[in-house]
């Protein structure tokens, strides 16, 4: 009689190897592959975006967009006619960095990024608060030693006498609304930009500190007004600020730093007019 022919079953899968299958279909991308499309980042394309993107934020744009809305739409004059007018200064700085918070915070929603992590990293804010005031008396006393040294070597940098600022140091009042400017304005907003623009860098502009170079040059070049000996000054100090934030990827050791040299220096001007040492 005929053994009628069986074919074996194959036996089933452990219950852990189907798991295993399960969880590999399920889980996410691997760090590896997550990062693959950075490799896209540095396309044509995106490189000019990110370029535009860091030009827009830089400070010149906007500024230019606010002041030009401020003479036409109010009549507002820059100028008293003595000096600068401060009622301009301050209201021009201060939408400025409105303007600036807002453009920043919309080319990261559109790139998908969060802020937290761009400015925060994993650093808390209080300790990096305390880092960058403890440091402010360093950089103060750099950047006189600096000053001195530029000037006693290298006179001819020296071409601005007394600084335009000075004429906000004429009273009290004008004094401490000049400080909420320069703290707001320059040590919060320029520090924003500065993270910003050096994370766009480390994306798809060639790095960090390539972007620390050439935002540390063109911060500098903006204080020309006050002398090129300062201008060269403040932009070594705005290197040290970038580097703050590409060593610790927390941009509130520079805030913190920025703000507080950017009081000191009113309350340094403030004193000098105060002693008949401003001119």
């Amino acid at each position: 009689m005929a053994r009628k022919s069986e074919r074996r079953k194959p036996p089933d899968r452990p219950d852990t190897v189907s798991r295993m299958d399960e969880s590999l279909s399920a889980a996410p991308a691997s760090p590896v592959l997550d990062a693959a499309p950075v490799a896209t980042l540095g396309s044509p394309p995106a490189t000019v975006f990110a370029a535009l993107q860091a030009i827009a934020v830089c400070g010149i744009p906007t500024q230019v967009v606010v002041a030009t809305a401020l003479i036409l739409g109010t009549g507002m004059a820059p100028l008293t006619p003595d000096d600068l007018s401060l009622e301009f200064v301050a209201t021009v700085s201060f939408l400025d960095t409105a303007l600036v918070a807002m453009l920043i915070r919309v080319f990261l929603m559109a790139s998908g990024e969060n802020s937290r992590d761009v400015y925060l990293g994993h650093r808390r804010p209080m300790g990096e608060i305390w880092r960058g005031l403890a440091l402010v008396p360093v950089a103060f006393l750099v950047v006189v030693g600096l000053v001195s040294a530029l000037r006693a070597m290298a006179p001819w940098l020296h071409n601005v006498k007394v600084s335009p600022l000075e004429a906000f140091m004429g009273n009290p009042l004008d004094a401490a609304i000049f400080a909420v400017v320069v703290i707001l304005a320059g040590g919060v907003r320029e520090e924003l930009q500065r993270g910003f623009i050096l994370h766009r860098f480390g994306q798809r502009l060639g790095g960090m500190w390539v972007g620390n170079l050439v935002f540390g040059v063109a911060f500098g070049l903006l204080h020309f007004d006050q002398g090129w000996d300062i201008a060269l000054v403040i932009g070594l100090l705005g290197l040290a600020w970038g580097a703050f934030y590409i060593r610790r990827r927390s941009i509130v050791m520079s805030i913190a730093n920025h703000a507080g040299f950017n009081a000191v220096q009113v309350l340094q001007q403030v004193l000098a007019a105060s002693l008949g040492l401003g001119k």
